[in-house]
């Protein structure tokens, strides 16, 4: 349409001159009445390109006044984004300051627990688990609010293993969003002496103690009698682990290492699940040693590994015991990482201890820039080793010696069936099914 009134004005220019020359030839022009349209037309046309183009000068001077204009810098506290304690009041809201509000930023908690009275570390309403008396505590202290304790995903709390009833953790990691101005002492103060947090390190906004983990380090700690064969006579008191023995054990648990199918290891996995398949970095037995005011000598085997399902260490230790005591042949380890299905003894949960958390891939990224602290907690290992001697390894041997876990358990070791089992007989089954993403988690 536009080019057709360019062209309409062109015309209307041209009818002057050209009704001049075609008066002197005699030939035909553009009635009056058309000419008059084309130059209301050309009239109209002209406007336009004129209003155009002062607006298009208006812009190019807004444009320019704002980059002209200082700019403001920003300021992040005013952020538009939800707030952590919002006023109660609704009235209260339109004078609410967003700068008064509780700075929070992403950060870890490093501490560890004895875990022999409680029925494990993920809360679970109505028991005593390790995260219903630490969240107790941080609400107390104002670390939490009371919507993030009744929901603690609003601040993001994740923890970066899951411990089984009865097993404990010379460090564990759980990551949430915490204030900056925080009292370690007070909280420890008013924390069960079975609880204890090492420190509060600052990470990224993205920082997920369970994903962001690169390895986990467990321990199980246990009599060496636990190492005899099955039919020699021996005292708790008096025996005592011959170097020929120990390497024999060694021997055994590095058939573990690797990457091998697991499924026969934990509850309602198949041969076919992805999720079976974990690599185990090392895993070996300590030499043995006599702790203070006892005569029992106690041995550690250390396991590492990139994660681990439920149960899964505890049978590892029970089939390994099974084969050092000649119970069944080292082939049935082999066997129980193939297809056929096989009954897999389990060790009493009491030695188990989740001893490291390793972050090898967020130290290399953002240890050294500055900002964030490394994860290697080699600063708390003081206070980590005071805290395991003295709460953990020592109720480990106070409770070992005066339950005889393992040594009832051992008495029913030669009762278990080491041969494949019948496919259609019942899964193992623990109580209350857990949900595939549980199933997953660490021990």
């Amino acid at each position: 349409m536009l080019n057709f009134a360019r062209r309409a004005v062109l015309l209307v220019r041209s009818t002057s001159s050209a009704g001049r020359i075609n008066q002197n030839r005699c030939l035909s022009v553009p009635s009056p009445r058309a000419v008059t349209f084309l130059a209301q037309m050309a009239e109209a046309v002209e406007q336009k390109i004129s209003e155009n183009k002062e607006r298009g000068e208006e812009r190019h001077r807004q444009k320019r006044q704002q980059y002209e204009a200082p700019k403001s810098r920003y300021n992040g506290i005013v952020k538009k984004r939800k707030w952590e304690d919002p006023p109660s009041d609704p009235e209260a809201v339109k004078d609410f300051d967003p700068s008064t509000r509780v700075k929070k930023r992403k950060c870890i908690i490093l501490l560890g627990y004895s875990g022999v009275d409680y029925l494990g570390m993920q809360r679970n309403p109505g028991t005593k688990t390790i995260e219903e008396d630490l969240l107790t505590t941080m609400l107390k202290h104002g670390w939490i609010s009371d919507e993030a304790f009744k929901q603690p995903q609003q601040i993001q709390f994740q923890r970066a293993a899951r411990t089984d009833k009865g097993v404990s953790a010379a460090t564990q990691v759980v990551s949430l969003k915490l204030p900056e101005k925080l009292d370690l002492d007070a909280l420890n103060a008013d924390l069960p002496q079975q609880i204890r947090v090492f420190a509060v390190k600052r990470v990224t906004k993205g920082f997920n103690s369970k994903s962001n983990c690169d390895a986990r380090t467990y321990t199980y700690t246990l009599p060496t009698i636990a190492f005899a064969l099955n039919d020699e006579k021996v005292d708790i008191e008096t025996y005592r682990l011959t170097e020929e023995r120990l390497r024999t054990v060694n021997e055994t648990l590095k058939l573990f290492e690797g990457t091998k199918n697991f499924h026969n290891f934990t509850s309602r996995k198949e041969f076919i699940d992805p999720s079976a398949k974990r690599f185990i970095m090392s895993f070996e037995c300590e030499a043995p040693f006599v702790p203070n005011e006892t005569t029992v000598e106690f041995a550690t085997i250390k396991i590492k590994g990139q994660s681990f399902m439920l149960h899964q260490i505890r049978k590892m230790v029970g089939l390994t015991l099974a084969v050092v005591r000649g119970l069944t042949p080292s082939e049935t380890i082999v066997k129980a990482f193939e297809e056929v299905r096989y009954g897999v003894p389990t060790a009493p949960g009491l030695g188990l201890v989740l001893s490291r958390i390793h972050y090898e891939k967020y130290n290399a990224r953002y240890g050294q820039d500055g900002c964030h602290e490394v994860l290697d907690f080699h600063k708390e290992d003081e206070q980590i080793q005071e805290f395991f001697k003295k709460h953990i390894a020592s109720t480990i041997v106070k409770t070992e010696l005066t339950s005889n876990s393992m040594v009832e358990w051992l008495e029913t070791l030669p009762l278990h069936s080491y041969e494949p089992r019948n496919e259609n007989e019942p899964r193992e089954y623990n109580g209350k099914q857990k949900s595939d993403e549980d199933a997953d988690e660490d021990e």
